[in-house]
Protein backbone atom coordinates (compact mmCIF):
# COMPACT_ATOMS: atom_id res chain seq x y z
CA UNK A 1 0.00 0.00 0.00
CA UNK A 2 1.24 3.45 -1.33
CA UNK A 3 2.23 5.45 1.61
CA UNK A 4 2.59 9.25 1.91
CA UNK A 5 6.27 10.96 2.34
CA UNK A 6 5.79 11.33 6.21
CA UNK A 7 4.86 7.73 6.28
CA UNK A 8 1.07 8.35 7.03
CA UNK A 9 -1.75 6.30 5.19
CA UNK A 10 -3.84 8.47 2.70
CA UNK A 11 -6.95 10.01 3.94
CA UNK A 12 -9.44 7.49 1.88
CA UNK A 13 -7.21 4.65 3.76
CA UNK A 14 -6.86 5.87 7.08
CA UNK A 15 -8.89 4.02 10.18
CA UNK A 16 -11.75 5.42 11.61
CA UNK A 17 -13.13 5.21 15.11
CA UNK A 18 -15.28 2.89 16.08
CA UNK A 19 -18.37 2.82 18.26
CA UNK A 20 -16.07 1.56 20.83
CA UNK A 21 -13.10 3.51 19.94
CA UNK A 22 -14.99 6.25 20.43
CA UNK A 23 -16.57 5.95 24.13
CA UNK A 24 -12.74 4.87 25.25
CA UNK A 25 -11.58 8.17 23.50
CA UNK A 26 -14.36 9.74 25.37
CA UNK A 27 -13.79 8.04 29.06
CA UNK A 28 -9.69 8.57 28.44
CA UNK A 29 -10.27 12.78 27.67
CA UNK A 30 -13.27 13.96 28.92
CA UNK A 31 -14.56 11.04 31.89
CA UNK A 32 -11.58 10.28 33.44
CA UNK A 33 -12.20 11.19 36.96
CA UNK A 34 -14.65 12.98 38.54
CA UNK A 35 -13.62 16.45 38.47
CA UNK A 36 -12.78 16.25 34.51
CA UNK A 37 -16.65 14.39 33.90
CA UNK A 38 -18.22 17.59 36.10
CA UNK A 39 -16.46 20.00 33.97
CA UNK A 40 -17.32 18.41 31.06
CA UNK A 41 -21.25 18.28 32.09
CA UNK A 42 -21.17 22.34 33.26
CA UNK A 43 -19.51 22.81 29.73
CA UNK A 44 -21.99 21.18 27.95
CA UNK A 45 -24.83 22.63 30.11
CA UNK A 46 -23.37 26.42 28.94
CA UNK A 47 -22.90 25.36 25.84
CA UNK A 48 -26.55 24.05 25.21
CA UNK A 49 -27.67 27.22 26.98
CA UNK A 50 -25.51 29.47 24.37
CA UNK A 51 -26.71 27.08 21.56
CA UNK A 52 -30.54 27.31 22.43
CA UNK A 53 -30.58 31.02 23.06
CA UNK A 54 -29.38 31.53 20.27
CA UNK A 55 -31.02 29.54 18.65
CA UNK A 56 -34.46 30.85 19.95
CA UNK A 57 -33.79 34.37 19.23
CA UNK A 58 -32.69 33.83 16.04
CA UNK A 59 -35.50 31.51 14.76
CA UNK A 60 -38.03 33.59 17.02
CA UNK A 61 -37.61 36.79 18.38
CA UNK A 62 -34.79 38.50 15.51
CA UNK A 63 -36.58 40.54 12.83
CA UNK A 64 -34.41 39.69 10.01
CA UNK A 65 -36.40 41.92 7.09
CA UNK A 66 -33.91 44.83 8.49
CA UNK A 67 -31.13 43.07 6.03
CA UNK A 68 -33.34 42.84 2.31
CA UNK A 69 -34.69 45.78 2.90
CA UNK A 70 -31.38 47.57 3.34
CA UNK A 71 -29.07 44.79 1.17
CA UNK A 72 -28.32 46.99 -1.63
CA UNK A 73 -27.32 50.27 0.65
CA UNK A 74 -24.84 47.81 3.10
CA UNK A 75 -23.46 46.14 -0.22
CA UNK A 76 -22.77 49.10 -2.70
CA UNK A 77 -23.71 52.06 -0.71
CA UNK A 78 -25.23 55.00 -2.59
CA UNK A 79 -23.26 53.80 -5.71
CA UNK A 80 -25.72 54.73 -8.71
CA UNK A 81 -28.34 51.86 -8.83
CA UNK A 82 -28.36 52.29 -13.18
CA UNK A 83 -24.56 51.90 -12.75
CA UNK A 84 -24.77 48.67 -10.72
CA UNK A 85 -23.82 46.83 -13.29
CA UNK A 86 -20.18 48.09 -12.97
CA UNK A 87 -19.86 46.43 -9.75
CA UNK A 88 -21.35 43.09 -11.00
CA UNK A 89 -18.89 42.94 -13.94
CA UNK A 90 -15.93 43.39 -11.56
CA UNK A 91 -17.70 40.70 -9.30
CA UNK A 92 -17.53 38.53 -12.09
CA UNK A 93 -14.05 39.17 -12.72
CA UNK A 94 -13.11 38.16 -9.41
CA UNK A 95 -15.27 35.28 -9.50
CA UNK A 96 -13.44 33.64 -12.53
CA UNK A 97 -10.25 34.42 -11.76
CA UNK A 98 -11.01 32.59 -8.08
CA UNK A 99 -12.02 29.44 -10.21
CA UNK A 100 -9.06 29.72 -12.08
CA UNK A 101 -7.32 30.13 -9.20
CA UNK A 102 -8.47 27.08 -7.76
CA UNK A 103 -8.26 25.16 -10.78
CA UNK A 104 -4.38 25.52 -10.98
CA UNK A 105 -4.36 24.97 -7.49
CA UNK A 106 -5.06 21.79 -7.81
CA UNK A 107 -8.07 22.03 -5.36
CA UNK A 108 -10.56 19.32 -5.42
CA UNK A 109 -14.09 19.77 -6.63
CA UNK A 110 -16.01 19.04 -3.61
CA UNK A 111 -13.97 21.84 -1.57
CA UNK A 112 -14.94 24.16 -4.71
CA UNK A 113 -18.51 23.26 -4.25
CA UNK A 114 -18.62 23.33 -0.97
CA UNK A 115 -17.34 27.00 -1.39
CA UNK A 116 -19.61 27.72 -3.99
CA UNK A 117 -22.80 26.28 -2.66
CA UNK A 118 -23.89 28.73 -0.16
CA UNK A 119 -24.02 31.61 -2.36
CA UNK A 120 -26.08 29.65 -5.13
CA UNK A 121 -28.00 28.50 -1.89
CA UNK A 122 -28.58 32.49 -1.07
CA UNK A 123 -29.41 33.47 -4.57
CA UNK A 124 -32.45 30.99 -4.21
CA UNK A 125 -33.84 31.64 -0.32
CA UNK A 126 -32.97 35.17 0.38
CA UNK A 127 -35.90 38.05 -0.94
CA UNK A 128 -33.25 38.90 -3.64
CA UNK A 129 -34.96 40.45 -7.03
CA UNK A 130 -34.64 38.28 -9.93
CA UNK A 131 -31.49 40.48 -11.89
CA UNK A 132 -29.71 39.93 -8.53
CA UNK A 133 -30.80 36.32 -8.40
CA UNK A 134 -29.24 35.85 -12.21
CA UNK A 135 -25.84 37.62 -11.74
CA UNK A 136 -25.36 35.42 -8.15
CA UNK A 137 -25.78 32.56 -10.38
CA UNK A 138 -23.59 33.89 -13.28
CA UNK A 139 -20.83 34.31 -10.46
CA UNK A 140 -21.66 30.72 -9.06
CA UNK A 141 -20.91 29.32 -12.79
CA UNK A 142 -17.50 31.13 -13.61
CA UNK A 143 -16.23 30.12 -10.49
CA UNK A 144 -16.85 26.75 -11.31
CA UNK A 145 -16.05 27.43 -15.24
CA UNK A 146 -12.79 29.13 -14.21
CA UNK A 147 -12.16 25.76 -12.00
CA UNK A 148 -12.55 23.07 -14.99
CA UNK A 149 -11.17 25.41 -17.75
CA UNK A 150 -7.97 25.53 -15.52
CA UNK A 151 -7.94 22.35 -13.53
CA UNK A 152 -4.43 21.10 -13.28
CA UNK A 153 -2.97 23.58 -15.63
CA UNK A 154 -0.11 24.85 -13.50
CA UNK A 155 1.68 26.21 -16.16
CA UNK A 156 -0.53 29.06 -16.50
CA UNK A 157 0.11 30.15 -12.76
CA UNK A 158 2.51 32.85 -14.38
CA UNK A 159 -0.43 34.58 -16.49
CA UNK A 160 -3.05 34.03 -13.65
CA UNK A 161 -0.70 36.28 -11.73
CA UNK A 162 -0.84 38.82 -14.10
CA UNK A 163 -4.27 38.36 -14.51
CA UNK A 164 -4.32 39.15 -10.85
CA UNK A 165 -2.26 41.84 -10.90
CA UNK A 166 -4.33 43.91 -13.54
CA UNK A 167 -7.69 43.18 -12.34
CA UNK A 168 -7.26 45.81 -9.56
CA UNK A 169 -6.46 48.94 -12.14
CA UNK A 170 -9.63 47.03 -14.22
CA UNK A 171 -11.99 47.24 -11.17
CA UNK A 172 -11.12 50.88 -10.31
CA UNK A 173 -11.38 51.67 -13.49
CA UNK A 174 -15.19 50.43 -13.83
CA UNK A 175 -15.65 51.79 -10.52
CA UNK A 176 -14.73 55.07 -11.55
CA UNK A 177 -15.41 55.23 -14.68
CA UNK A 178 -15.00 57.88 -17.61
CA UNK A 179 -15.07 61.72 -17.01
CA UNK A 180 -17.99 62.61 -19.72
CA UNK A 181 -18.88 59.27 -20.90
CA UNK A 182 -22.67 58.30 -21.06
CA UNK A 183 -22.03 54.71 -21.04
CA UNK A 184 -19.71 54.42 -18.34
CA UNK A 185 -20.12 57.93 -16.43
CA UNK A 186 -17.61 59.41 -13.58
CA UNK A 187 -18.85 57.85 -10.06
CA UNK A 188 -17.37 60.06 -7.51
CA UNK A 189 -15.81 58.25 -4.55
CA UNK A 190 -18.37 59.89 -2.35
CA UNK A 191 -20.75 57.54 -3.85
CA UNK A 192 -18.81 54.81 -3.05
CA UNK A 193 -19.72 52.83 0.18
CA UNK A 194 -20.77 49.47 1.93
CA UNK A 195 -19.15 46.08 1.00
CA UNK A 196 -17.77 47.26 -2.32
CA UNK A 197 -16.05 50.25 -0.56
CA UNK A 198 -14.20 47.17 2.23
CA UNK A 199 -13.26 45.32 -0.49
CA UNK A 200 -11.43 47.83 -2.57
CA UNK A 201 -9.76 49.09 0.32
CA UNK A 202 -8.55 46.14 0.98
CA UNK A 203 -7.54 44.95 -2.05
CA UNK A 204 -5.46 48.15 -2.97
CA UNK A 205 -3.79 47.87 0.58
CA UNK A 206 -3.01 43.82 0.17
CA UNK A 207 -1.61 44.78 -3.51
CA UNK A 208 0.44 47.89 -2.48
CA UNK A 209 1.58 47.00 0.99
CA UNK A 210 3.61 44.00 0.15
CA UNK A 211 5.99 45.25 -2.42
CA UNK A 212 6.36 48.23 -0.23
CA UNK A 213 7.29 46.11 2.62
CA UNK A 214 9.83 44.41 0.74
CA UNK A 215 11.68 46.66 0.25
CA UNK A 216 11.63 48.24 3.72
CA UNK A 217 12.27 45.24 5.12
CA UNK A 218 15.50 45.03 2.22
CA UNK A 219 16.53 48.73 3.15
CA UNK A 220 16.69 48.19 6.91
CA UNK A 221 18.60 45.14 6.52
CA UNK A 222 20.72 47.11 3.76
CA UNK A 223 24.99 47.94 4.17
CA UNK A 224 23.83 51.39 3.66
CA UNK A 225 23.43 53.56 6.56
CA UNK A 226 21.30 56.14 4.77
CA UNK A 227 19.03 53.71 3.68
CA UNK A 228 18.81 51.82 7.06
CA UNK A 229 18.79 54.28 9.48
CA UNK A 230 15.82 56.09 6.91
CA UNK A 231 14.08 52.53 6.58
CA UNK A 232 14.24 51.83 10.23
CA UNK A 233 13.19 55.28 11.30
CA UNK A 234 10.12 55.27 8.87
CA UNK A 235 9.13 51.43 10.13
CA UNK A 236 9.28 52.21 13.83
CA UNK A 237 7.34 55.39 13.67
CA UNK A 238 4.73 53.86 11.89
CA UNK A 239 4.46 50.81 13.74
CA UNK A 240 4.31 53.12 16.66
CA UNK A 241 1.46 54.98 15.68
CA UNK A 242 -1.96 54.41 15.92
CA UNK A 243 -3.57 53.43 12.71
CA UNK A 244 -6.45 56.09 13.43
CA UNK A 245 -3.91 58.70 13.41
CA UNK A 246 -2.12 57.96 10.34
CA UNK A 247 -5.85 57.84 8.43
CA UNK A 248 -6.16 61.52 10.06
CA UNK A 249 -3.20 62.67 9.15
CA UNK A 250 -3.50 61.25 5.23
CA UNK A 251 -6.91 62.80 5.67
CA UNK A 252 -5.64 66.27 6.68
CA UNK A 253 -2.07 66.32 5.96
CA UNK A 254 -1.94 65.54 2.35
CA UNK A 255 -3.95 68.52 1.41
CA UNK A 256 -1.96 70.56 3.32
CA UNK A 257 1.28 69.13 2.11
CA UNK A 258 0.06 68.97 -1.58
CA UNK A 259 -2.66 71.70 -1.83
CA UNK A 260 -2.02 71.78 -5.70
CA UNK A 261 -3.01 67.87 -6.18
CA UNK A 262 -6.38 67.21 -5.39
CA UNK A 263 -6.05 64.23 -4.13
CA UNK A 264 -9.75 62.08 -3.21
CA UNK A 265 -10.85 61.09 0.26
CA UNK A 266 -11.07 57.32 -1.06
CA UNK A 267 -7.36 57.56 -2.04
CA UNK A 268 -5.95 59.10 1.27
CA UNK A 269 -7.54 56.21 2.86
CA UNK A 270 -5.62 53.84 0.42
CA UNK A 271 -2.04 55.71 1.20
CA UNK A 272 -3.05 55.80 5.40
CA UNK A 273 -3.85 51.86 5.17
CA UNK A 274 -1.12 50.90 2.54
CA UNK A 275 1.76 53.10 4.87
CA UNK A 276 0.39 51.36 8.04
CA UNK A 277 0.80 47.77 6.81
CA UNK A 278 3.92 48.15 5.07
CA UNK A 279 5.41 48.95 8.01
CA UNK A 280 4.16 46.02 9.64
CA UNK A 281 4.50 43.77 6.02
CA UNK A 282 8.15 44.91 6.63
CA UNK A 283 9.04 42.92 10.29
CA UNK A 284 7.08 40.33 8.71
CA UNK A 285 9.40 39.93 5.70
CA UNK A 286 12.42 40.93 7.65
CA UNK A 287 11.66 38.09 10.28
CA UNK A 288 11.88 35.38 7.21
CA UNK A 289 15.15 37.40 5.45
CA UNK A 290 16.91 36.56 9.12
CA UNK A 291 15.53 32.57 9.24
CA UNK A 292 17.29 32.07 5.84
CA UNK A 293 20.96 29.96 6.57
CA UNK A 294 24.19 31.57 5.51
CA UNK A 295 24.60 28.92 3.54
CA UNK A 296 21.98 30.10 0.79
CA UNK A 297 24.11 33.23 0.36
CA UNK A 298 27.64 31.36 0.40
CA UNK A 299 26.10 28.90 -1.74
CA UNK A 300 24.96 31.86 -4.61
CA UNK A 301 28.38 33.64 -4.49
CA UNK A 302 30.12 30.41 -5.43
CA UNK A 303 27.96 29.97 -8.17
CA UNK A 304 28.76 33.79 -9.67
CA UNK A 305 25.63 35.56 -8.64
CA UNK A 306 25.67 39.25 -8.01
CA UNK A 307 24.26 40.47 -4.78
CA UNK A 308 20.55 41.65 -6.16
CA UNK A 309 20.43 38.47 -8.28
CA UNK A 310 21.07 36.33 -4.87
CA UNK A 311 18.43 38.21 -3.12
CA UNK A 312 15.67 37.82 -5.94
CA UNK A 313 16.08 34.25 -7.02
CA UNK A 314 17.28 32.82 -3.75
CA UNK A 315 16.92 34.48 -0.40
CA UNK A 316 13.54 36.29 -0.89
CA UNK A 317 11.50 33.37 -2.21
CA UNK A 318 12.69 31.24 0.56
CA UNK A 319 12.30 34.17 2.78
CA UNK A 320 8.65 34.71 1.89
CA UNK A 321 7.99 30.93 1.47
CA UNK A 322 8.54 30.65 5.94
CA UNK A 323 6.33 34.16 6.26
CA UNK A 324 3.29 33.18 4.54
CA UNK A 325 1.20 32.48 7.91
CA UNK A 326 2.07 36.11 9.05
CA UNK A 327 1.66 38.35 5.79
CA UNK A 328 -2.08 36.43 5.58
CA UNK A 329 -2.67 37.45 9.19
CA UNK A 330 -1.79 40.94 8.11
CA UNK A 331 -3.49 40.54 5.38
CA UNK A 332 -6.65 40.12 7.32
CA UNK A 333 -6.15 42.15 9.96
CA UNK A 334 -5.80 44.94 6.65
CA UNK A 335 -9.30 43.74 5.88
CA UNK A 336 -10.66 44.35 9.45
CA UNK A 337 -8.84 47.46 9.47
CA UNK A 338 -10.59 49.00 6.86
CA UNK A 339 -13.96 49.75 8.96
CA UNK A 340 -11.78 52.37 10.80
CA UNK A 341 -12.47 54.55 7.28
CA UNK A 342 -15.71 55.49 8.80
CA UNK A 343 -13.84 58.40 11.38
CA UNK A 344 -13.35 60.09 7.66
CA UNK A 345 -16.32 60.17 6.17
CA UNK A 346 -16.35 57.20 4.50
CA UNK A 347 -19.40 54.86 4.76
CA UNK A 348 -18.08 51.67 4.47
CA UNK A 349 -19.67 47.97 5.66
CA UNK A 350 -19.66 49.46 9.19
CA UNK A 351 -20.65 52.58 8.45
CA UNK A 352 -23.65 51.85 6.59
CA UNK A 353 -24.64 49.36 9.66
CA UNK A 354 -24.83 52.34 11.79
CA UNK A 355 -26.62 54.71 9.50
CA UNK A 356 -29.15 51.78 8.94
CA UNK A 357 -29.79 51.30 12.90
CA UNK A 358 -29.73 55.13 12.77
CA UNK A 359 -32.88 55.02 10.84
CA UNK A 360 -36.09 55.24 13.08
CA UNK A 361 -37.82 52.57 11.27
CA UNK A 362 -34.83 50.38 12.53
CA UNK A 363 -34.52 51.41 15.79
CA UNK A 364 -33.44 48.63 18.50
CA UNK A 365 -32.28 46.43 15.56
CA UNK A 366 -28.40 46.73 16.20
CA UNK A 367 -28.21 43.18 16.83
CA UNK A 368 -29.12 41.73 13.48
CA UNK A 369 -27.35 44.62 11.38
CA UNK A 370 -23.89 44.05 12.95
CA UNK A 371 -24.75 40.22 13.36
CA UNK A 372 -24.98 40.33 9.34
CA UNK A 373 -21.82 42.45 9.08
CA UNK A 374 -19.86 40.84 11.11
CA UNK A 375 -20.59 37.38 9.27
CA UNK A 376 -19.31 38.75 6.29
CA UNK A 377 -15.90 39.85 8.12
CA UNK A 378 -15.85 36.16 9.25
CA UNK A 379 -16.67 35.12 5.70
CA UNK A 380 -13.95 36.91 4.26
CA UNK A 381 -11.49 36.73 7.09
CA UNK A 382 -12.22 32.61 6.93
CA UNK A 383 -11.79 32.25 3.29
CA UNK A 384 -7.85 34.27 3.59
CA UNK A 385 -7.08 31.97 6.66
CA UNK A 386 -8.49 28.66 4.55
CA UNK A 387 -6.01 29.95 1.35
CA UNK A 388 -3.22 30.29 3.34
CA UNK A 389 -3.28 26.60 4.58
CA UNK A 390 -3.74 25.57 0.96
CA UNK A 391 -0.49 27.40 0.07
CA UNK A 392 1.52 26.42 3.08
CA UNK A 393 0.28 22.48 2.59
CA UNK A 394 0.99 23.02 -0.83
CA UNK A 395 4.66 24.16 -0.46
CA UNK A 396 5.33 21.02 2.46
CA UNK A 397 5.46 24.22 4.83
CA UNK A 398 2.50 21.76 7.11
CA UNK A 399 1.58 18.16 7.36
CA UNK A 400 -1.78 17.38 4.51
CA UNK A 401 -4.56 16.88 7.84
Amino acid sequence: MQTSPQGALPPSTRPRLAPASLGRWLKENLFNTWYNSLLTLVSLWFVWVAISSTARWAFATARWEVIPANLTPLLIGTYPRGQVWRIWTALLTVAFLAGATAGTAGGRGKRVAAWVAPLALASLLFPLRWPTRVMLGAAVALVAGGYWLFRGKRRLWPWLAGAWFFSFPWILFLMWGIEGSGAMPRVETSAWGGLALTLILAMVGIAASLPIGILLALGRRSSLPVISWCSTALIELVRGTPLVTILFMAHLMVPIFLPELRIDKVVRAMIGLTIFTSAYMAENVRGGLQGVPKGQYEAAMALGMSGPLTMLLVILPQALRAVIPSIVGQFISLFKDTSLVAIIGLLDLLGIARSVIANPRWLGLQAEVFLFAGLIYWLFSFTLSQSSRRIERALGLTKPS
